[in-house]
């Protein structure tokens, strides 16, 4: 006898079905982010918030929170194994896809993201409020084990993917500065650069802002993501890794290929940029500028 089971919802909404759906008793939405004022100051309304230092880094190591952590998180929300979690956020969902993209390698199922994040919910003419969510804890939530089919480690990076071998797709997502070695981490955050600039030898460069629309803040049209990936020689069969500086970037990215375009083998390194440009004797490629990777389009790019 089969078991009837709810489908699961679809990895990307749109800000329509988000503002339908606020109260419905089995969604919670939540607004993500590394700006620790930022939900304070305005987020849609019900939604509860996460600060992306806070809630969701190890408080000792740089690595993702441990599992029985991100269990005593899920409670602390009000969040259940039958909870439809809808995750949004600013820098058109930077810090949202990171957050999408733990709660997978947590397994969490009933999990979507909002087309556009705050860019969009503000293009589109919606409110945002500063009043909190009155929100009820739960407690027992079972978190899954880590899922390694969607995270890369430095180890297997070095001895298996370094130098892009025939089957792998390497694609580093930071901008064309970054990758080129020109910049050893983005302009407004001079600090917080790795010790040398550059990227890992044979590994594309395809901006993660290529695959939005810099006004809304939405994803591109399927085609439109399949041709820009195309161009840069990424196949839906490679073994495909993600990277970028600190791996939030890298989440988006991957996002777009496992989650929109369906490609099966997509990792994130989140150790990105950072551990890699650090790293004690590794080999490192820069791009004069009159040799810069080839233009993939006007693709409209965000800021």
């Amino acid at each position: 006898m089969s078991v009837l089971r709810t489908p699961l919802p679809s990895p990307l909404v749109e800000p329509d079905w988000v503002a339908d759906h606020l109260h419905d008793d089995d969604v919670v939405v939540v607004d993500v982010d590394e700006d620790t004022e930022s939900y304070a100051r305005a987020h849609v309304d019900g939604a509860v918030g996460l600060n992306w230092t806070m809630d969701l880094c190890h408080p000792r190591r740089r690595t993702v929170l441990d599992q029985r952590s991100f269990e005593q998180l899920m409670d602390r929300l009000g969040v259940t194994a039958d909870t439809h979690v809808v995750l949004y956020g600013g820098n058109h969902n930077w810090f949202a896809s990171y957050a999408y993209w733990t709660f997978k390698l947590y397994g969490h199922r009933r999990l979507s993201l909002m087309n556009g994040g705050r860019t969009a919910w503000q293009h589109e003419g919606r409110p945002l409020t500063s009043r909190l969510p009155d929100r009820s804890p739960t407690v027992g939530y079972r978190a899954a084990a880590p899922d390694p089919s969607i995270r890369v480690f430095r180890d297997e990076v070095l001895e298996e993917l370094v130098g892009g071998p025939p089957g792998v797709s390497l694609i580093d997502v930071r901008s064309e500065p970054e990758y080129q070695g020109r910049s050893a981490a983005p302009p407004h955050l001079p600090g917080e650069a790795a010790m040398v600039a550059g990227h890992i030898p044979g590994a594309s460069n395809v901006p993660w802002s290529h695959a939005v629309d810099g006004q809304t803040g939405k994803f591109l049209s399927g085609e439109a993501l399949c041709s820009l990936y195309r161009r840069a020689g990424v196949g839906p069969d490679d073994n495909t890794v993600v990277y970028c500086r600190i791996g939030e970037r890298a989440a988006h990215t991957w996002f777009v290929l496992h989650e929109i375009l369906g490609f099966a083998q997509v990792r994130n390194y989140d150790g990105s940029w950072a551990e890699y440009g650090s790293l004690i004797d590794v080999p490192v490629a820069q791009v004069e500028v009159e040799e810069a990777a080839p233009d993939l389009g006007a693709i409209p790019a965000a800021g």
